[in-house]
C-alpha cells in the first residue's frame, strides 16, 4: 500500500498506527519506507520509537487527549502533536472538550516549537479559525472526510451522517476486541434501544449480523462489534456501529475530498479577513 501510494503522489503523506495492537511490524515498514510521517493513537510513544523514527527521516506525530499526555510527548522528542477533544468521533480517550484543552497544550509546549494540531468536532472554517485562534497551526478533520465521495465508508453509513445530528459518547461497541475504548457515535435507532447495554455483555456471544471485506479478507460482523461497515459491508448496516463527532449536524452532503479542503481554506480566509480585520 505504501508503494502504491508513491506512485499516486510525489507529495509527502503520512500513516496511522494504533499503539494499542499489536504495532511493530507496521511501525517497522512504515520506516523502512521512510514514509514522511508516523502519526500515533491510543498508547504511550516512547523515546525509542522516536529517535528510530528519527534516524530513519520520519517525523513522530502522536495524537493526545491531555496535557499529561502532551507532556510525555514533548519530553520524548516529537516532532507536532494532535490534541484530540472530547467531540471527536470514534475512540476517544480524553475527557476534555477541544477547546478547553487545546490553549492549555499550547502553553505547554510554549517556545519548544512543537506544531500543535486541533481535532475533535471541526468540520468547517469556523471550527478551523476557532482553533487557529486558540493557538492551533493545523487542523486534523476525521468525521467530515468520511462523508466525502471518495471516502471508503459505505453509502448508507455516508447518508447516516447527513440525516443524523445527534452523537453519544459510549462503550458499548467493540468491548471485547478492545476494552476500555469508549467510542462517540451517531444517536441511530439502534443506538437508542441499546444504550443501556449490561457491562458484562460484549460481542463475542451475539449474533453475526453481516460481513465485510477488511485487508482482503472476509470477516464476519457480531453485534456490537464496533466494525464500521465499508463499501464491501453486506448485512444488518443500521445495527453496525457508525463513529461520528458532535458537529456532525453541520454536514449537510456528500462533496468530493478536494472541495472540502478547498472550501475550508477559501472560507476560512475570508472569514479572517471580515471578521477580525473589521475588528481592529
Amino acid at each position: 500500500m505504501i508503494r502504491k501510494t508513491k506512485t499516486l503522489t510525489d507529495k509527502p503523506f503520512g500513516i496511522g498506527v494504533v499503539l494499542a495492537f499489536p504495532h511493530e511490524v507496521n511501525v517497522k515498514t512504515i520506516l523502512e519506507e521512510k514514509v514522511a510521517v508516523l502519526q500515533l493513537y491510543w498508547g504511550e510513544c516512547s523515546k525509542e520509537l522516536v529517535d528510530d523514527a528519527h534516524r530513519a527521516g520520519v517525523k513522530v506525530v502522536p495524537q493526545v487527549g491531555s496535557v499529561e499526555e502532551a507532556r510525555k510527548a514533548v519530553d520524548v522528542g516529537v516532532d507536532a502533536i494532535i490534541v484530540q477533544g472530547h467531540e471527536a468521533g470514534g475512540h476517544v480517550s480524553g475527557k476534555d472538550g477541544l477547546f478547553s484543552l487545546l490553549p492549555r497544550v499550547v502553553d505547554l509546549v510554549g517556545e519548544c516549537d512543537v506544531p500543535v494540531i486541533a481535532a475533535g468536532g471541526i468540520v468547517d472554517a469556523r471550527g478551523c479559525v476557532a482553533a487557529l485562534s486558540l493557538g492551533a497551526q493545523g487542523v486534523c478533520l476525521g468525521t467530515r472526510f468520511v462523508a466525502t465521495h471518495e471516502s471508503y465508508a459505505h453509502p448508507i453509513y455516508k447518508r447516516k451522517l447527513i440525516e443524523y445530528e445527534k452523537t453519544e459518547y459510549t462503550d458499548i461497541f467493540g468491548r471485547a476486541r478492545w476494552p476500555g475504548a469508549p467510542q462517540r457515535v451517531l444517536q441511530t435507532p439502534f443506538f437508542d434501544d441499546w444504550r443501556s447495554l449490561p457491562s458484562d455483555e460484549n460481542e463475542l456471544d451475539q449474533p453475526i449480523i453481516g460481513r465485510s471485506t477488511i485487508h482482503g479478507v472476509e470477516k464476519e460482523i457480531r453485534r456490537f462489534a464496533g466494525t464500521v461497515p465499508n463499501r464491501t459491508t453486506t448485512g444488518d448496516l443500521e445495527s453496525m456501529a457508525m463513529y461520528a463527532g458532535q458537529s456532525v449536524g453541520l454536514i449537510k452532503e456528500i462533496l468530493p475530498a478536494g472541495e472540502v479542503v478547498k472550501n475550508l481554506v477559501e472560507q476560512a480566509q475570508v472569514l479572517i479577513l471580515k471578521k477580525f480585520n473589521n475588528a481592529t
